[in-house]
């Protein structure tokens, strides 16, 4: 009961060194055949040592002797003895070493490490770091003040530990021109983000049309394919547009009005009333419509559509309702009231 409740001391392994009692059993309980007398951990601990392992220092990349003429054997390329043409890492150059006897580059450094029967080696890549300067650099990473101490109120921003971002603006009644910070959705709407958002979307768009389109899986691609779309658009709507203006014509014309019509004078005569409205001498002109007006075919006297009866149109002339029939006046009339009868 006592260990339950997390009042009983914690166990004490063969070492001295106390066993935490959070572990769980699996991991604490030690197999039979170690007949093991006392709580311990020994038995998860490593105790193979790894004969492939070593923790020698490995000078990589370092040079030792720099020759001044060729020497034979050596690399054809750039003249190092300790490797040969086809291993070299140095650009080929047009004309060799081996012909120019010039630049030759110096000689590596070759570790030797004592390998197994399959010729493997594991080298300790930790000897190679400077952790002096990684240490430099967290410290400058961690330096300023955090976004989430702007505001020390209970119902300020909420602020995200795991992504580490601040939606919303932590202090909106400050003064924008003192703000450093004013939330992440500042900076999500500024930049390239509009336009990475909407290449997200025409990638969105074109995966449910059919295309094999991916953003995270092929972003060069996705990019292309965007551009192009964006290209063809334009080149289109260019179309489009030149298409109206040779049919329609432009009404807002490049040519500028002459003064002459701008500041001309003349003799009509216009009457306006106290509220500004035209109250005589200026008509509003009838408005002309696209199809032709007073055309009188076939020898009739009166217009198409001129005449309507039982929801058809006619003649108002010889009252005739078909549109290409010739003009039989006052005695078509006659004739087809008399039929009517």
């Amino acid at each position: 009961m006592r260990v339950k409740l997390g009042l009983a001391p914690a166990e004490v392994d063969e070492d001295g060194k106390e066993i935490n009692p959070h572990i769980p059993q699996f991991m604490s309980s030690a197999p039979w055949y170690l007949n093991a007398d006392r709580p311990s951990l020994k038995h998860q601990r490593k105790w193979k040592s790894d004969p492939n392992y070593t923790k020698s220092w490995y000078d990589r990349g370092a040079k030792i002797d720099q020759a001044d003429k060729y020497r034979k054997g050596a690399c054809e390329n750039c003249g190092a003895m300790t490797h040969d043409t086809k291993s070299c890492m140095e650009r080929p150059r047009k004309v060799g070493a081996k012909r120019t006897n010039k630049h030759i580059a110096p000689d590596e450094k070759i570790e030797t490490f004592e390998l197994d029967y399959d010729d493997e080696a594991k080298v300790d890549e930790s000897k190679q770091m400077d952790f002096a300067k990684i240490e430099k650099r967290k410290l400058a990473y961690s330096g300023g003040h955090g976004k989430y101490l702007l505001d020390l109120d209970v119902n300020s921003a909420h602020y995200d530990p795991k992504s580490r971002s601040m939606r919303e603006d932590p202090m909106p009644d400050a003064d924008p021109s003192d703000q450093f910070y004013g939330g992440d959705n500042r900076l999500r709407n500024s930049g390239e983000a509009l336009e990475f958002e909407k290449l997200n979307t025409h990638a969105w768009e074109a995966f449910e049309k059919g295309h094999d389109i991916h953003m995270q899986a092929a972003p060069s691609q996705a990019e292309l394919l965007y551009k192009n779309y964006k290209g063809i658009k334009e080149k289109l709507k260019s179309q489009n547009k030149g298409t109206i203006l040779e049919k329609y014509g432009n009404a807002a014309a490049e040519e500028e009005i002459p003064m002459e019509l701008l500041l001309g004078q003349s003799e009509s005569q216009v009457e306006y009333d106290r509220a500004g409205r035209i109250k005589k001498g200026q008509e509003k002109a009838l408005p002309r419509s696209k199809y032709q007006e007073d055309v009188y075919l076939n020898n009739h006297t009166c217009v198409w559509a001129s005449w309507w009866k039982d929801h058809q149109w006619g003649y108002k002339c010889c009252k005739q309702m078909i549109q290409n029939s010739h003009c039989t006046g006052a005695a078509g009339i006659e004739a087809s009231e008399a039929a009517a009868t």
